[in-house]
């Protein structure tokens, strides 16, 4: 089974790159966990979202598989709603980004101590717009002579590698970092540079053909 080619890989792991050091939920819940515990814990916690990005990545492989296998107009539905939904997070983004970070992560994701690689994993996994997304976004870093299950399955664990290299800067580096991610100016740079992320991919993901 052939895997996407290099060229591929390079734009997936530049766009992934941007999109993981955006602060979100997952960030928070790190941060969160080195301040509050220690790194280790927080490190398996960030392993444990890691997790649930492959997780979610063998999902979405199995069923986006089998959907663009099916037919052309499956496949040019899932198009027009993946453009879709990323236009829809881009504008969104663009018009209104967030002035503040917060560092607290909702209560659900608190849960008891004592398993924090469960915490995390549960966090990621229990998230169904992680799914989304990555039917919205792998399609595009998957050219047709690739296999889609083996790709998309590669192009999570590609995203979780980055994921696990960001989490350990975090903790290296929690408390600056921290402080930098509370600017305001910081956190609508980053969304509006993510925003500006999802429209050129929903654009491109709206304009292309299955070839």
């Amino acid at each position: 089974m052939n895997a996407p080619p290099i060229e591929y890989l390079i734009a997936f792991t530049v766009a992934a790159s941007l999109l993981t050091i955006t602060p979100g939920l997952d960030t928070a819940l790190v941060i969160r966990t080195a301040v509050a515990e220690n790194a280790k814990h927080a490190m398996l916690a960030g392993l444990g979202i890691c997790a649930g990005c492959i997780g979610w990545g063998v999902i979405v492989a199995a069923g986006l598989g089998a959907l663009l296998a099916a037919s052309e107009l499956a496949y040019d539905i899932l198009r027009w709603v993946g453009a879709a939904y990323l236009l829809y997070l881009g504008f969104k983004l663009l018009r209104s980004p967030r002035r503040d970070f917060m560092i607290d992560p909702p209560e659900t994701t608190h849960g008891e101590p004592g398993n924090w690689f469960q915490r995390g994993f549960l966090t990621n996994m229990l998230n169904p717009k992680v799914g989304v997304f990555y039917v919205s976004f792998l399609p595009q870093f998957i050219p047709t002579s690739a296999s889609v299950f083996a790709s998309s399955v590669l192009l999570a664990v590609i995203h979780a590698m980055l994921g696990i290299a960001w989490f350990a800067v975090l903790i290296l580096a929690t408390r600056p970092i921290a402080r930098t991610l509370r600017r305001p100016s910081v956190t609508q740079w980053l969304d509006r540079m993510t925003g500006g992320i999802f429209v050129l991919f929903g654009l491109r993901l709206l304009f292309s053909s299955r070839n």
